[in-house]
C-alpha cells in the first residue's frame, strides 16, 4: 500500500487562525505559537514492516512509480497483463513471476492475483492516525475503492482496519466483477521489547461472471457495426460464474529471554488458520467442456489449513541470530461427493488430507552493509520435500547495491493437480505426481546507471495443466507432468534518463526458454517506455506530470485461461502478441491528494483490432479512467 519514500513538501492545511500541517522533520509534536500550526512528526515515524521486518514509510509523493502503482493490485504489474475487465484475471509475461512454494498449496492460482496471502500484509507503527482512500473507475457500472485507517492507541500498540471493494460490469456478455478484500491487524511489543506480536483477519471473496471469451474472432478484429459495441459479440457462456472465497487468522509472535544482555535466546511461535473454498457454477451445460454427469454444473473444491510453527533462536550483536525450527502443516482439501467408475468402484475420492513436519534452521548476519540470510528444512514425515536457500546482499553506498540468491526446492504439487471433481466427465482426476524439482539463480544491481536483474531456473518434474484435443474450440483439460528438464533464463534492466524537467523511463525484460517441447513458453521480449514531463503549477500550490507510456511484448503461444478450473494450461496453436499498447495519464498532486487521470490504450482503433491477452479474450480497448489516493494525517 506504502513504499519507501519522503515527502516531497510540506503543505499546512489553514483554518481560522491555525491549521495542521504534513509530516515534517521534527520528531515530536511542536506547537509553533507564530502561526498556531501544530508541527507533524517526521514521515519517517510512519513505519510500515512486513513479518521479516523489512521496514518501509509512508509515501505521499507523486513520481513515475505513483503511476505504475496506481492499479487494483497497488503494486508495479511489469510482466503482468490484465484482462479486459478490472478484477478479473492476468495473464503472466515475466515466468519469473511464479513463486514456488514447498509445500501443496490450494491451486485455482489463475483466481488469487487479488487475493491477499500472509505475505501480503504488512503493519504499522505511526504516531499520529493515518488515513489513505484509493478511488478509482472502472470500465462499466462501477468503482474500484481501497479504504485503510491505522493508529498507535499507545506507542507500542497499533491497530488497522482496511477494505478493498470492487464492481464492474465489463464490456462484454457475461463479465461481471465483483471483490471485497477485508483486512485487520495488531501490532504489540512490551516496553522492554522482550515480547513482540503480529497479528491480523483477513476475509476475502473474489467473484467473476465467466463468458469463456469470445466465439468469432473475425467479429472483434472487425469491430464493425454492431459489433464495435462489446455486448454484441457472442461469448461462450452467458451464465457461468467464479467464486473464490476465504477467512484466515493468522499469529506471529516472539519472546526473548533475556532482560538485558544483548545476546539472548528468543523463543518464537507462528500460527495460521485459514478455509478457503472455490466454486463453479453454470446452470446450463455447455459442450465446450465436454459430456457431463447432470444437466446443470456446481462444483466447489474446500480447503482447511492449520499451521503451527515453533522455533528458538539465538540472537548475538556480532555474529547474527541461528535459528531452530519445527513445524506442523495440517490440511484438508474435499468435495461433498465421490465419483464412481463403470465397475461401481472409486475412481475419485472425496478429500485428501494430509500432515507434514518440516525441521529447519534460519542464520542472518548483517554487519556493515553486508547481509547474509541462509534457510534449509527438511520434512520428517514420509513426503520427500526439503528446501534450501541463500541470500546475500552487499551495499557499497547509495549508488551501488547487489544482492544474489540461490534457491533449490523439491516441492509437493498443488492440491487442484492432485484431486479435482467436477459435474463434467472429463474434469475428474486423482493422481499422484512427482514432487517438483527447481532450481534457481539470481543476480540483481542498483547501480547509479541502470538497474539489472538476472534469473536462471532448472526446472525438472514440472507440472502444467494442458488441453489433450489441441483444439481451441473443445477444452478438455488435464494435468500432466513433463518428464524432462526445462531451463529458463531471463536478464531484465531499468534506466530513468532525466532531462530538465522531462524523464524516460525505460524497462526491458529478455526471456529464452531450453525445453524439448513447448511447455514454458514466454515472450522473448517485454518492454515499457514512458516519457513524461513535471513541473509545478499555480504558484507551486499543484504538482503535475503528464506522459506518454508504451507497452509491447512480442508474439508468442500464450497460455490460455479456463474458468472452469480457474488456471492457466498450456496451448501451441495460437499466438498473440506484437501489438502496441500507449497510454497518456495527465497526474497531479495537491497537499497529500494525488489525482491520476489516463486515456488507457488509445491507439486501440488505430493499429488494429488484434490485441489479446489470452486466446479469445481481448485486450481492453481504448477508455478514459479517472480517481485519486488520498492521505489523512490526524
Amino acid at each position: 500500500m506504502f513504499f519507501s519514500s519522503s515527502l516531497s513538501q510540506r503543505n499546512t492545511i489553514k483554518g481560522q487562525g491555525f491549521g495542521v500541517s504534513a509530516p515534517s522533520k521534527s520528531n515530536n509534536a511542536v506547537k509553533d505559537t507564530t502561526s498556531f500550526n501544530v508541527i507533524k512528526p517526521d514521515i519517517d515515524l510512519y513505519k510500515i514492516y512486513t513479518l521479516e521486518k523489512d521496514t518501509t514509510f509512508v509515501d505521499t509523493t507523486l513520481s513515475i512509480q505513483s503511476e505504475y502503482k496506481y492499479n487494483l493490485l497497488r503494486k508495479d504489474i511489469f510482466g503482468l497483463l490484465p484482462f479486459s475487465n478490472e478484477g478479473h484475471t492476468y495473464a503472466t509475461l515475466d515466468f519469473g513471476l511464479s513463486i514456488k512454494s514447498v509445500l501443496p498449496n490450494f491451486g485455482f492460482k489463475a483466481k488469487h492475483f487479488n487475493y491477499q496471502e500472509v505475505s501480503d500484509i504488512r503493519y504499522y507503527s505511526v504516531p499520529t492516525p493515518l488515513t489513505e482512500l484509493y478511488f478509482k473507475t472502472v470500465m462499466e457500472q462501477g468503482q474500484a475503492l481501497d479504504a485503510f485507517l491505522t493508529v498507535n492507541t499507545k506507542p507500542n500498540l497499533n491497530f488497522s482496519i482496511a477494505y478493498k471493494g470492487l464492481r464492474s460490469l465489463g464490456k462484454y456478455v457475461n463479465n461481471l466483477t465483483s471483490s471485497g478484500n477485508f483486512r485487520f491487524t495488531t501490532s504489540y511489543f512490551t516496553v522492554d521489547k522482550r515480547y513482540n506480536l503480529n497479528a491480523h483477519f483477513a476475509g476475502q471473496d473474489i467473484s467473476n461472471q465467466e463468458n469463456g471469451g469470445i466465439v468469432n474472432l473475425e467479429e472483434f478484429e472487425g469491430s464493425t457495426e454492431p459489433f464495435n459495441e462489446r455486448e454484441r459479440i457472442a461469448v461462450y457462456f452467458t451464465d457461468a460464474v467464479s467464486l473464490l472465497k476465504g477467512n484466515r487468522f493468522f499469529v506471529d509472535h516472539s519472546f526473548k529471554l533475556s532482560k538485558l544482555k544483548t545476546n539472548s535466546l528468543v523463543f518464537k511461535h507462528q500460527f495460521n488458520q485459514e478455509y478457503k473454498f472455490f466454486q463453479f457454477s453454470q446452470p446450463t451445460i455447455n459442450e465446450r467442456f465436454g459430456s457431463s454427469f447432470t444437466n446443470s454444473i456446481n462444483n466447489k473444491t474446500r480447503y482447511n489449513h492449520l499451521y503451527n510453527k515453533l522455533g528458538i533462536a539465538y540472537s548475538t550483536q556480532n555474529y547474527g541470530d541461528l535459528e531452530f525450527f519445527i513445524d506442523d502443516n495440517n490440511y484438508n482439501y474435499y468435495y461433498n461427493s465421490v465419483v464412481y467408475d463403470s465397475n461401481g468402484a472409486i475412481a475419485v475420492p472425496s478429500s485428501i488430507s494430509d500432515k507434514i513436519n518440516m525441521l529447519g534452521a534460519n542464520y542472518s548476519y548483517l554487519i556493515n552493509q553486508f547481509n547474509v540470510k541462509l534457510h534449509v528444512s527438511q520434512s520428517l514425515t514420509n513426503q520427500s520435500i526439503s528446501s534450501v536457500e541463500a541470500n546475500a546482499g552487499y551495499k557499497l553506498n547509495d549508488d551501488y547495491e547487489f544482492f544474489f540468491k540461490y534457491q533449490k526446492l523439491n516441492s509437493l504439487p498443488n492440491l487442484n493437480y492432485t484431486l479435482y471433481q467436477s459435474g463434467y466427465v472429463n474434469y475428474n482426476w486423482f493422481t499422484n505426481f512427482n514432487t517438483e524439482k527447481l532450481n534457481q539463480f539470481d543476480f540483481s544491481a542498483k547501480t547509479k546507471w541502470l538497474n539489472l536483474s538476472t534469473s536462471y531456473k532448472i526446472l525438472n518434474d514440472y507440472l502444467f495443466f494442458d488441453n489433450t484435443t489441441n483444439d481451441i474450440s473443445e477444452l478438455l483439460v488435464q494435468p500432466v507432468q513433463y518428464d524432462k528438464t526445462i531451463n529458463y533464463f531471463s536478464i531484465k534492466v531499468d534506466k530513468e534518463i532525466k532531462f530538465w524537467k522531462f524523464a524516460l523511463d525505460n524497462t526491458l525484460l529478455y526471456q529464452k526458454v531450453n525445453q524439448s517441447a513447448d511447455i514454458v513458453n514466454v515472450p522473448q521480449i517485454v518492454t515499457r517506455n514512458t516519457l513524461y514531463f513535471t513541473d509545478y503549477v499555480f504558484k507551486k500550490a499543484m504538482l503535475l506530470q503528464t506522459g506518454i507510456t508504451f507497452q509491447y511484448f512480442t508474439k508468442y503461444y500464450a497460455n490460455d485461461y479456463n474458468p472452469l478450473i480457474g488456471e492457466f494450461y498450456v496451448q501451441n496453436e495460437t499466438k498473440i502478441g506484437g501489438f502496441p499498447m500507449l497510454d497518456f495519464f495527465v497526474n497531479a498532486k495537491i497537499r497529500q491528494t494525488r489525482i491520476f487521470l489516463k486515456a488507457e490504450h488509445f491507439n486501440s482503433s488505430i493499429t488494429g483490432y488484434n490485441f489479446y491477452t489470452a486466446p479469445n479474450y481481448p485486450y481492453r480497448d481504448f477508455m478514459i479512467r479517472f480517481g485519486l489516493v488520498w492521505n489523512f494525517f490526524q
